[in-house]
This record gives structure tokens, C-alpha cells and sequence, in this order.
């Protein structure tokens, strides 16, 4: 579905940020990106979408070339590719509903979404997010009034909107505490797996990334050092990844998952395993 071949970055003070990224996602499939601050994993991920300009490579999704696309082609392209953000990028004094709603940019344009023309059945469908992501009773609320799990919540539903093929996520619970933040990947894992949708997931906490990623790619310098499932993630292997470190060996208990049913009406579905246990790690390096 996406393909990266030979992506490279970088930037003109001569740093390079990737250095010959090759990689393959399958439909349906949730990668997880792991590494130390300034591996790459951010710009990996804005390199996909062009919020970062590769200085070589391809970047194929579903057969199209899309580092060279520019104009009305590259904003089509985007409908395809739902990005989902660590701070959020709500507009604060916007209601819940409004900030769903423009997730609809990329197919209404800026003058229909000023003056909240959007099409009945994207307002409908918007509706069916929020109760999907836990949120119904919030739909009037600003965005300011919100806690940070619901403010997260609401981009996932904006990025949703988009019908997209594929979601980019950045840090999703970067500014989260540990259980809203196990809520929030739980509920990711479970609309991916609900759509047939892929994702890259860039990632500081590695533990999370074991419980909820099918696959982990470790990111060092620019560099994959690792491509493989999360039981395969070993203590040397993240010595290569982060360096060396004192990690936990030592198994420690999963705490019980919440389920979807906590944060929202769950629409009947079924939830999602229960994720795999940890590999002896506790948690993950810096962004």
C-alpha cells in the first residue's frame, strides 16, 4: 500500500535527517516508530504527507509517486492520508464539532469551511465519530474546555473524517498520562482494525508500541536499525536502537487495559484483543 524507497533528507545546513529509508506497509497493518530524540521518526512521518520535502527517494501510496505532486494533485493526495498530531492543532475557540469538520478541507475548500457549509453527510458522519471516540455529550464544548485525552480524541475523529487509507501519528500521548494514554492507542488499534486502515505510529513510549503495534521499526541517526514484531524487540536490540542504557530487564505486570466502553458508547463492536504482553520493558526513550 505505502512503499519508501531510498528516502533520504536533508536539510541545507548539510544535517541529514534520513538517510536511505526503505520501506513497505501493507493495508490494515500498525507500525510503530521507535527511537532516540532526532532519529527521524517526526520527519519520516511528514515526509509521507510532504509537510517535510524529501531531498531523495520515492513514496508510493496505492501506486501514485507523491514526492511530485504538487497543487490541487498533492491536496487530493492528502484526503488519503488522515494525520493525527501530539499537540492536538485544535483551534481552541472552535466547538468540538467545528474542529471534526474541518477535517472536511481537503474536499469542501476554505470559503464552504469558513462559513460551515459542509455536507450534510459529513456532518452526519461527524456525529458518528464523536460517539465513536467517547465524546457525544462534548459536541458544543470549545476546544479550550477540553482535557487532553478528549482533545485527542477529537483529532482522531477530524482525521477520520477524511475517509483516509492511511493515518500518520505523531507522539499521540506525548502530553498524556499513562492510563489515558493506553485508552487512546487501544482506541486507535481498534479503528484501524474497524476500517482496514494502516499506520505509521511514531512513538516515544516503547511499551505501548509493544502492546499495540503489529510491527516496530526502530529509527537511530537517520537509520532503520530494526524491522520486526514487538516480541522480537530484545534489550540488545534496544541498546542498538537507543544506545546504552540500564534497561529493566525484568518482566513487569500489564496493568488491565480500559475498555472502549469507558471512554464511549462502543456501536456493538468488538474490541480489539487484548495486546500482547510486554517484552521486560518498561518504557521507551525520548522523542
Amino acid at each position: 500500500m505505502l512503499t519508501l524507497t531510498g528516502v533520504g533528507k536533508r536539510y541545507p545546513t548539510g544535517d541529514r535527517a534520513l538517510d536511505d529509508i526503505q520501506l513497505s506497509l501493507p493495508k490494515g497493518q500498525v507500525m510503530a516508530l521507535i527511537g532516540p530524540s532526532g532519529a527521524g521518526k517526526s520527519t519520516l512521518i511528514r515526509c509521507v504527507n510532504r509537510l517535510v520535502e524529501p531531498t531523495q527517494g520515492s513514496i508510493r501510496l496505492e501506486g501514485t509517486e507523491l514526492t511530485t505532486l504538487s497543487g490541487n494533485r498533492l491536496r487530493h493526495a492528502r484526503r488519503s492520508m488522515g494525520m493525527i498530531f501530539q499537540e492536538y492543532a485544535l483551534v481552541d475557540r472552535l466547538t468540538v464539532m467545528e474542529n471534526v469538520l474541518s477535517g472536511q478541507l481537503g474536499y469542501v475548500g476554505f470559503w464552504r469551511s469558513f462559513l460551515r457549509r459542509y455536507p450534510t453527510e459529513a456532518v452526519a458522519e461527524a456525529f458518528r465519530l464523536l460517539e465513536r471516540v467517547g465524546l457525544p455529550h462534548a459536541i458544543d464544548k470549545r476546544a479550550d474546555a477540553l482535557s487532553g485525552g478528549q482533545r485527542q480524541r477529537v483529532g482522531i475523529a477530524r482525521a477520520l473524517l477524511q475517509s483516509p487509507k492511511l493515518l500518520l501519528v505523531d507522539e499521540p500521548t506525548a502530553s498524556l498520562d499513562p492510563k489515558t494514554s493506553r485508552q487512546i492507542m487501544r482506541l486507535i488499534r481498534e479503528l484501524c482494525a474497524e476500517r482496514e486502515l494502516a499506520a505509521i505510529i511514531n512513538i516515544h513510549d516503547v511499551a505501548l508500541a509493544q502492546q499495540f503495534a503489529d510491527r516496530i521499526v526502530g529509527l537511530r541517526a537517520g537509520q532503520i536499525v530494526f524491522d520486526g514484531q514487538p516480541s522480537e524487540l530484545t534489550s540488545d536490540i534496544l541498546t542498538t536502537i537507543y544506545g546504552e542504557e540500564e534497561w529493566d530487564t525484568s518482566p513487569e505486570p500489564v496493568e488491565e487495559v480500559e475498555s472502549i466502553e469507558e471512554i464511549g458508547h462502543h456501536h456493538g463492536q468488538r474490541p480489539y484483543a487484548t495486546p500482547r504482553p510486554l517484552t521486560g520493558l518498561a518504557s521507551g526513550g525520548a522523542r
